[in-house]
């Protein structure tokens, strides 16, 4: 090819790919301003929005603090526009209440983050499939199985030799610094593996376990459905580019799970077919799962589910209420008081947590100050409707801020303030009903491991309280811990929690 062929083809593709932008902008533009035509007529109040893009320059990294900024200005339901994606933020009890059980029903729709938008997972799942019979039913079978009085103490034997494991790493570790997200991740996701699979699937950090890519598989996945900047959701005419690299990171890390998976459960499936196999054997929850006729497809996904959404809020819960205990020892110490009160050696440790009411009353307050999920998973209107006399349309996204409600000084005394005694003799609660702290949501949609996530929450931190003193490296001022946080669907530290750990006496 000689040089004249060369720039005459160089030209007419740069010519091409120029008009093929314009094209792609005027009708970006064109569909962008049809929507906001027809679907802006008394909406929630909400900041000015640019051509096209709408308010996603305002969003930022922590969309927790911005929208709660947002809501100061413009009152407790404001809506904004994320290129064609109609947002709906409640910040208030009563504007949550409203989404949450007035109209639950007509708002309780999901919207599913691009990572989890794959064809084997949406019909199976607990977190993201609509509220038809199917998921009903899966979670009745969940919440018997797993979150249950009776399961819950059918599993008690497995929470003290998962705790007991953790108590003895700590103690070979006496002296150096531990990030306590891991530690706390392994402890839990063990408990629920033995639960669901009758098997430890995890080591601590140190341990040279084989399965540290299984953890880090699930950070990924988790990190990937926390994406903020997700533009294949903002623009549908970009989704099919998977721009952010979402869909395929997140599809690449649930195969490499789902055949380590696969394999576990082809064999239990053997088992649970054979001949020989009766009802009073069942081991596990996935025994359970096989007896009723489930496929691995079935499985796969609210396994994952269970795993992934019950370690890691579970695990930032504790992570969050250590931090405040190390940074306010007056408080540490009466807890450690409570405990050296209320708990003896003659009776099972979980059957004494309910003597803790100062512990209780930490817990909710690291709850109210940092919600493991800050905005609630978002819901989704299936139908339009009414919520504070404004029009809220289908299809819209909805989030309630948790993080804000937390923090408003119209609810709460020195609300930035950590004061557990706020609990003392309050019956406030997180059970749903009182919606001012709403850690695992409410209605329909509430989290169904509520019971298990408290009682592992409850017995981490009395156990390390009871056994250890604790301090922070390098002789820092525990009272100067930096308390930032990261956004993901899970509302984590931007630095990890590194302590140093001593045998009380």
């Amino acid at each position: 090819m000689d040089i004249t062929t060369f720039l005459e083809v160089n030209i007419v593709s740069s010519t091409l790919f120029i008009i093929a932008t314009i094209f792609s902008i005027l009708l970006l533009v064109k569909q962008t301003k049809a929507f906001y035509i027809k679907s802006d007529k008394n909406l929630p109040p909400g900041p000015a929005k640019l051509p096209i893009i709408g308010n996603l320059h305002q969003v930022g990294d922590k969309p927790h603090v911005t929208l709660a900024n947002m809501a100061k200005r413009y009152g407790p339901l404001i809506s904004l526009r994320l290129g064609k994606q109609l947002l709906v933020v409640a910040s208030s009890p009563e504007a949550a209440k409203e989404i949450l059980k007035t109209h639950d029903r007509l708002l309780s729709a999901r919207s599913v983050p691009t990572a989890f938008q794959h064809a084997f997972i949406l019909p199976h799942s607990l977190m993201w499939s609509e509220c038809n019979q199917k998921w009903k039913n899966l979670r009745t079978l969940c919440r018997n199985e797993m979150f249950s009085a009776k399961a819950l103490e059918s599993h008690s034997s497995l929470r003290d030799e998962s705790f007991a494991r953790m108590l003895d790493f700590l103690r070979k570790k006496q002296g150096q610094a531990i990030n306590m997200e891991d530690v706390v991740f392994t402890t839990l996701f063990n408990i629920l593996s033995s639960i669901i699979f009758a098997k430890r699937f995890l080591d601590f950090p140190d341990e040279n376990g084989s399965s540290d890519w299984l953890k880090e598989s699930m950070h990924k996945l988790i990190e990937y459905g926390g994406r903020v900047k997700d533009f294949g959701s903002f623009f549908p005419i970009l989704e099919r580019f998977d721009v952010n690299g979402i869909s395929k990171g997140s599809l690449k890390e649930f195969k490499k799970v789902y055949a380590y998976l696969e394999v576990i459960m082809d064999e239990r499936r053997a088992h649970v077919n054979s001949s020989t196999w009766s009802s009073e054997q069942a081991q596990s929850f996935l025994d359970r799962l096989l007896e009723n006729g489930f496929s691995n497809d079935q499985m796969f996904e609210p396994i994952m589910e269970l795993l992934a959404a019950g370690t890691n809020t579970t695990t930032t819960a504790v992570i969050w209420t250590l931090s405040e205990l190390v940074r306010h020892k007056e408080y540490m110490i009466k807890l450690q008081q409570e405990i050296r009160n209320e708990i003896t050696s003659d009776q099972p440790f979980n059957t004494q947590l309910c003597k803790l009411t100062y512990l209780q009353a930490c817990i909710k307050e690291s709850f109210r100050l940092h919600p493991p999920v800050p905005l609630l998973l978002p819901r989704m209107a299936l139908e339009t409707c009414e919520v504070m006399n404004y029009t809220v349309p289908k299809n819209a996204k909805i989030y309630v801020n948790l993080w804000a409600m937390g923090r408003d000084p119209k609810l709460w005394d020195d609300p930035l303030a950590f004061k557990p005694e706020r609990f003392i003799n309050s019956k406030l609660d997180f059970k749903g009903q009182d919606f001012e702290l709403l850690p695992f949501g409410s209605g329909r949609r509430m989290c169904p491991g509520m019971p298990s996530g408290i009682k592992s929450v409850e017995t981490v931190v009395a156990y390390l309280i009871r056994e250890f003193d604790w301090d922070v490296p390098n002789g820092d001022d525990p009272s100067k811990l930096d308390m930032n946080d990261r956004f993901g669907i899970a509302l984590k530290r931007e630095k990890p929690l590194m302590l140093i750990f001593k045998q009380r006496d």
